[in-house]
C-alpha cells in the first residue's frame, strides 16, 4: 500500500512533456528567387568550336597528316604524289650521274663469251649454254650483289692523287651444270673468284676461281633437293679437286672462260646499274 502511494506521488512530480514545434518551412534559394535576367542585346553566342579530330573530316590521324595543296612542303603535279625542292636536286643529281657513267661506259652492248657459248639474259641473272657431243653445260650467274668490297683505307691513303681508281669489276658466283644426254642426273659444280686470286697477273699455273661444292641434282626439276649429298672441297682431297678443275676445262670452263664471264658481268652490271638510275630519276619526277 505504501509502495503504490509513493510511485503515484513521483509520478505527480514530473513536468508534462512539452508539445513539438511543427518544422520551418524549406527556404528558397537566393538565385531562384530573383527573376531571370535577360541576355544583353548583341550577336548571338558561337557554338563550340570542333576538335581538329573533326576538323579533318573524319578521316582521323590520316587527315591531319595529308600535307595542303600547294604547302610549303612541296606541290604536286597532279600525279596525288609530293615534290619538293629536294626532290628537284635528287632528279638533277641523278640525270648528271647518269650522263657521267655513260661516259665511262665500256660496252654499249654486252660482249661475246668465246667458245661458241650462247647467251640468255632475264634481267640480273644470265645464262650461258654450250653442247659439246652429248653433253649440254650450262653456267648460270646473277650480278646482284657481285661487286667486291672497296679497297681498304690504308691502300687509299697509300694511293696518289693522280693515281686513278681502279675499275670496278663484277665478279658473280656462277654455277656450272652439265647434263648427259642418256642420263636423269646433273652434275652440278658451285664456282666463285676467291678475292685474293682476282686481278693478279703473271700467275699462269694459278686457277681465278675456285670450285666450293659438288653435287647431283634431278635433271629437268627447277628446285633442287637440300636431301641430296653436297661435297665440300675444303676438305677434299687435291688429286680429287684437281680432276674435277680438269673436267671442266675440258668443257670450256677454265681461267679463260672465267676472265670472259667476269667482263660480261660487268658490262651487264654497269647496264643493270644505269637503267636504275634512270629508273630512280623518273620515279622521283614522276615521269
Amino acid at each position: 500500500m505504501l509502495l503504490a502511494r509513493a510511485l503515484r506521488a513521483a509520478a505527480a512530480a514530473i513536468p508534462a512533456p512539452r508539445p513539438l514545434l511543427p518544422p520551418p518551412p524549406p527556404r528558397r534559394h537566393l538565385v531562384s528567387a530573383l527573376p531571370a535576367r535577360a541576355p544583353p542585346p548583341g550577336p548571338a553566342l558561337q557554338p563550340p568550336a570542333r576538335s581538329l579530330w573533326q576538323l579533318g573530316g573524319g578521316g582521323g590521324r590520316a587527315a591531319l597528316l595529308r600535307p595542303r595543296r600547294g604547302s610549303a612542303g612541296g606541290v604536286s603535279c597532279g600525279c596525288g604524289g609530293l615534290h619538293t625542292e629536294g626532290d628537284k636536286a635528287f632528279a638533277q643529281f641523278l640525270a648528271d650521274e647518269i650522263k657521267e657513267e655513260k661516259k665511262i661506259q665500256k660496252h654499249k652492248a654486252l660482249p661475246k663469251v668465246s667458245g661458241g657459248w650462247e647467251l640468255e639474259v632475264h634481267g640480273t641473272e644470265a645464262k650461258l649454254l654450250r653442247k659439246v657431243a652429248g653433253e649440254r653445260i650450262t653456267v648460270t650467274f646473277n650480278i646482284n650483289n657481285s661487286i667486291p668490297p672497296s679497297v681498304d683505307e690504308e691502300t687509299q691513303e697509300d694511293q696518289k692523287p693522280d693515281e686513278q681508281e681502279p675499275d670496278i669489276t663484277s665478279t658473280p658466283n656462277f654455277v656450272v651444270e652439265v647434263v648427259k644426254d642418256d642420263t636423269k642426273q646433273t652434275l652440278v659444280l658451285d664456282c666463285h673468284y676467291p678475292e685474293d686470286e682476282v686481278g693478279h697477273e703473271g700467275e699462269e699455273e694459278s686457277d681465278i676461281f675456285t670450285i666450293r661444292e659438288v653435287s647431283f641434282q634431278p635433271t629437268g626439276e627447277a628446285d633442287w633437293k637440300d636431301t641430296n649429298y653436297t661435297l665440300n672441297t675444303d676438305s677434299l682431297d687435291w688429286a680429287l679437286y684437281d680432276h674435277l678443275m680438269d673436267f671442266l676445262a675440258d668443257r670450256g670452263v677454265d681461267n679463260t672462260f672465267a676472265d670472259e664471264l667476269i667482263e660480261l658481268s660487268t658490262a651487264l652490271e654497269h647496264q643493270e646499274y644505269i637503267k636504275f638510275l634512270e629508273d630512280l630519276k623518273s620515279f622521283v619526277k614522276c615521269q
